[in-house]
Order: structure tokens, then C-alpha cells, then sequence
């Protein structure tokens, strides 16, 4: 039997789906540095206590829709399939530093590996500044672990 090499994306891990007839939601574990943002924004929608922790059918999606947005990581995404709109790439792309963590990045952004090859397509991503995450180019929260100071 030949085994194939697992795509970037299959390496990054599965990606978790919610959805109803309006929304689904999409969440990517492996880029999830738990920074809370859509429990603070929405506990009712995301509740990390609650199994599964992302009810779409607590809020309406425009709500959804808009917490999501706010996800620094990526790790958020979401699909309208009420005809309201899609999520659009900021027009100018910023980095933002986290203190003593990653690299906020929004924008429409390509990340290439060292073969050239796209390792990931996205509008936010959280990239590693502290060099010890797992996941790299991408942040794990590994800044935590290690007392990584940007100062």
C-alpha cells in the first residue's frame, strides 16, 4: 500500500463545523489560542463549558457573523447561507504585536512554506513571535508556557 504525504491542511487538524440554515461556522482547533474573544463577545453562542461549545442557533447570524470577525487567530470563520454577507479581507493588511504573545495579522494574506508551497490562505492569522509553538509559522499559545516577554 502507498501512503500519500498529508496536505497542509490535513497536517493543521480537523476543522469542526456548526451550522442551520442560516450560518456555519467554522473552527480550526489548531490555530484556537483560546484569546476569548467570541466567549466574551457572544457567551451565548460560544460557550467553552458547553458541549458542543458553538450553538448557531442562540443568535442570529449577523450577531455570529460579527464576533467571529473579531477572532484575531483565524481559527473562526463562518459561511452566511441567508444571503447576508460573506466575510471580506480588511483592504489594507496590519500587524498588530499581542503584548508578550503573536503577531495579529488581518488582511488578505498568503503564507508560503519553505518549498514554496501555500501553507494557508486566510484574512487573520496569529503568528508565532516567541519561536517555541508547535505549529509554526502559527501561534499555539506557546508564549504562555514558556514566559515569553516581548519587552
Amino acid at each position: 500500500m502507498v501512503m500519500s504525504q498529508p496536505t497542509p491542511e490535513e497536517e493543521r487538524g480537523p476543522k469542526r463545523v456548526y451550522a442551520n440554515d442560516s450560518i456555519e461556522v467554522y473552527w480550526e482547533p489548531r490555530l484556537c489560542i483560546h484569546v476569548r474573544k467570541c466567549v466574551l463577545g457572544l457567551p451565548k453562542v460560544f460557550d467553552s463549558e458547553r458541549r458542543p461549545w458553538v450553538d448557531v442557533d442562540a443568535a442570529d447570524p449577523a450577531s455570529i457573523a460579527e464576533t467571529i470577525l473579531d477572532c484575531p487567530t483565524g481559527a473562526l470563520h463562518f459561511r452566511r447561507l441567508d444571503g447576508g454577507a460573506q466575510e471580506e479581507p480588511e483592504p489594507e493588511t496590519t500587524v498588530e504585536p499581542w503584548p508578550n504573545g503573536p503577531l495579529f495579522v488581518r488582511g488578505h494574506m498568503r503564507i508560503l512554506a519553505d518549498d514554496g508551497t501555500v501553507l494557508r490562505e486566510d484574512t487573520r492569522i496569529a503568528l508565532c513571535r516567541c519561536g517555541a509553538s508547535r505549529n509554526k509559522p502559527f501561534c499555539d499559545g506557546s508564549h504562555r508556557r514558556i514566559g515569553f516577554d516581548s519587552r
